[in-house]
């Protein structure tokens, strides 16, 4: 996957047109940064089980390069992405992470003991292809989300090549800067149907009482074009649809999973996403949550457009 949208403009196009080069820096997390030690918790039977969580995982690069976006607005998102650490009542023995940037024909996990970089995106500056994120793999746990998705119909593959992608490590290496938690990437279904994306998510939801966490990484809001809207018009634009996810991920499990379902009939839907892999992620999040509620974890914009993360459990 890349940066271009239908209309033939690159992300980085539709951040310049907004961001500007005399916006100063946000401190960002280098490979050179300290490494605070992690954080030790203890895991009883009666907390073994992890949440679910829908992050919005920004514009390419954001935080590790200069210039792409409202500095005061990034450090916000950057700030809820580090709190992704204590999200759950232990530390996850993994995380599986469900990217908006990876579609195939089946639902395809990596299997790689040590997944290389995959720098999905263009245009940015030299640095941000010398980002690094060196977290294991688990094969085991890929071969576990296999089992679970082969046992309830679907047909799935494996990939020993795929490194992680942007959707992937600009969160993970902000959340967990020392890259030592186990991370296995799992891809959309190629179709992007929202039922068959609930119903993944249905037969994962097994991994949380394993201590697994699972993520799904996108954005609550993804109209490329729209970042170059003045202000008020995006903040408009986003807004209704956002408020309709806020109030849907709140329902009980069958009336959300309804609602997800028939998302694209919602108020402001496609206007918030022309296309719908970047949302498709909170469908198998939604699906693993099960009974859970969803709550509107944060709030924030991102080039003037609202964004919104959700968790269950």
């Amino acid at each position: 996957m890349n940066d271009r949208n239908d209309d033939g403009l690159t992300r980085r196009q539709a951040l310049a047109a907004v961001a500007g080069a005399a916006l100063s820096a946000l401190p960002g997390c280098t490979q050179d940064n300290h490494r605070p030690r992690p954080e030790v918790r203890t895991m009883t039977p009666s907390t073994t089980r992890q949440p679910v969580a829908f992050l919005p995982h920004g514009g390419g690069p954001w935080p590790f390069v200069d210039g792409l976006g409202d500095p005061a607005e990034l450090a916000s998102l950057a700030a809820y992405i580090r709190s992704l650490k204590t999200l759950g009542p232990a530390r996850p023995r993994a995380v599986l992470m469900v990217s908006a940037h990876w579609e195939e024909a089946r639902p395809t996990v990596m299997t790689a003991a040590r997944p290389p970089m995959l720098y999905d995106y263009y245009g940015f500056p030299e640095e941000s292809y010398r980002i690094t994120w060196p977290a294991p793999g688990n094969p085991e746990l890929a071969g576990r989300v296999r089992s679970l998705l082969d046992a309830q119909g679907f047909e799935t593959a494996a990939s020993a090549e795929r490194g992680f992608d942007h959707g992937t490590f600009v969160p993970m290496k902000l959340a967990w800067p020392e890259a030592d938690i186990p991370t296995v990437q799992l891809s959309l279904k190629q179709g992007l149907n929202p039922a068959e994306h609930l119903a993944m998510g249905r037969a994962l939801a097994p991994l949380r009482d394993e201590g697994v966490l699972i993520l799904g990484s996108g954005m609550s809001f993804h109209n490329m074009r729209a970042f170059g809207l003045p202000r008020q018009q995006v903040q408009t634009m986003s807004a209704t649809f956002d408020t309709w996810l806020n109030e849907t991920i709140a329902l009980d499990a069958a009336e959300r999973d309804r609602r997800l379902t028939a998302w694209s009939t919602a108020p402001g839907a496609r206007l918030a996403h022309p296309r719908e892999e970047h949302l498709l992620p909170l469908m198998v999040i939604a699906g693993a949550a099960g009974a859970d509620r969803g709550r509107t974890a944060f709030q924030g914009s991102v080039l003037n457009a609202r964004i919104s993360a959700h968790h269950f459990g």
